[in-house]
């Protein structure tokens, strides 16, 4: 149990130098053979991550001066210590010994006394400290100041909602494959509800592992939020369309197209090999076919061969302010700075897809942010540069009406956060 805080703070301490969670964690993890010992290293380091600017509030308030730059590591346990006592089921006696052991670990002989006074200091004083979080926002909702504000500005009506939902867990749900059967007919084999905003969705009641999902291996059901599940609906879709999915990785809309009109010529484009990698296990397992591209899909001139697209699905890439449920770590990952430049890059792409589509074709941009920079403004000023550029509104019973495209918020439907704004080519 040791060596399991140990990899735990481990994880946490990369994350805080600014490495992703799911990379960190799939190192760690991989000289971990238990299942009931890696599910604990994954809820202490996503609770961290959830919880982060509130753990990280309450350590200040039990150390008499800030650890050292150096000491980054055992930060990282005294935060993995505290996440323990006031969010898991883990005995008080058992999360303070193990965590006072772990120290060991690192080598730091004088650590082992500052975490043991520390969480039992916690312990003593738990009362008290979770009346004082009331009184900063940065505790009590568990994000940095940034985040609060740019998500009240962008949202007056919701910013509370959006802030709760983020730290709560995701829904696990799954797109069943019209090509095989029906919902209603895979309901029967798994205890679920379905999500009535889409065609093939249902949310599992207790999450469970994909191996254990009945028929997942024969193609019979995706993994897939009900928000990314809308894209394809969307996109209108008729026989033999030629369609591009720009940034198609892992290929979760782009195999719900296919299975859709299972005759569209599709073109999937995406930058980095292993992502393409992830695109073809997708289409193996659900025996469908498209054309993967290995490019920089921005730089037309170097995969297009010239032929117009009927339909163009552009997930650009984003903050994912939209999905920090499903990865927490992206509070402690995203810079206020970041948002401008995602912004530029959007309008970019934007910008170089649209001569690929036809005359009359539709382009589909989607973003999993919930900020109005990186949706509304980007559509906005995209219309305004193009002259044969067309909103062609979505009528949905889902999501918020903007000024362009729909939003749904995080939480909202039992979904992630997503943006979807359709454009016509006159």
């Amino acid at each position: 149990m040791t060596q399991l805080r140990y990899l735990a703070a481990r994880v946490i301490d990369e994350v805080t130098d600014g490495h992703s969670l799911t990379d960190c964690l799939e190192a760690q993890l991989a000289s971990i053979h238990h299942v009931r010992d890696r599910s604990l290293i994954q809820a202490m380091c996503y609770g961290v991550c959830r919880f982060y600017s509130r753990l990280d509030i309450i350590l200040s308030y039990l150390l008499k001066k800030p650890l050292k730059t150096k000491d980054s590591d055992i930060h990282a346990l005294l935060l993995i210590g505290l996440y323990q006592l006031m969010e898991m089921r883990v005995p008080p006696h058992a999360a303070v010994a193990e965590t006072v052991n772990a120290t060991d670990k690192f080598k730091k002989p004088w650590a082992r006394g500052l975490v043991n006074a520390v969480l039992r200091e916690y312990l003593r004083q738990s009362d008290e400290i979770q009346e004082k979080i009331k009184e900063e926002e940065e505790a009590f909702y568990a994000h940095p100041a940034w985040w609060i504000e740019a998500i009240r500005t962008a949202w007056p009506a919701h910013w509370q909602h959006i802030l709760e939902a983020n730290n709560s867990h995701p829904s696990f749900a799954l797109r069943v494959n019209q090509q095989h059967l029906g919902r209603e007919k895979y309901l029967g084999s798994v205890s679920a509800h379905i999500m009535p905003q889409t065609q093939q969705g249902i949310i599992l009641e207790i999450p469970t592992s994909i191996d254990k999902l009945p028929g997942f291996s024969a193609g019979d059901v995706s993994v897939q939020d009900g928000a990314a599940q809308l894209a394809a609906e969307l996109m209108e879709l008729k026989s033999k369309l030629r369609v591009l999915d720009a940034c198609a990785a892992p290929g979760g809309k782009l195999t719900h197209m296919l299975e859709i009109e299972p005759s569209l010529l599709m073109v999937a484009v995406d930058k980095e090999p292993a992502r393409i990698s992830s695109i073809k296990e997708n289409l193996l397992r659900l025996k469908l076919k498209a054309s993967c591209i290995c490019q920089d899909v921005s730089k037309v001139e170097a995969w297009w061969d010239k032929q117009l697209f009927d339909r163009i699905l552009l997930d650009a890439p984003c903050s994912a302010s939209g999905v920090v449920r499903r990865h927490p770590d992206i509070k402690l990952l995203r810079q206020p700075s970041d948002i401008k430049s995602l912004a530029k890059e959007q309008l970019h792409l934007l910008t170089s897809l649209w001569p690929l589509l036809k005359p009359g074709g539709l382009l589909l941009y989607v973003t999993c942010s919930i900020f109005l920079e990186e949706n509304v403004e980007v559509v906005r000023q995209f219309i305004a540069s193009h002259a044969d550029a067309q909103e062609d509104i979505i009528h949905a019973d889902w999501g918020l009406a903007c000024t362009y495209g729909r939003q749904i918020l995080p939480g909202m439907h039992e979904m992630d956060g997503f943006y979807y704004a359709r454009l016509k080519k006159l």
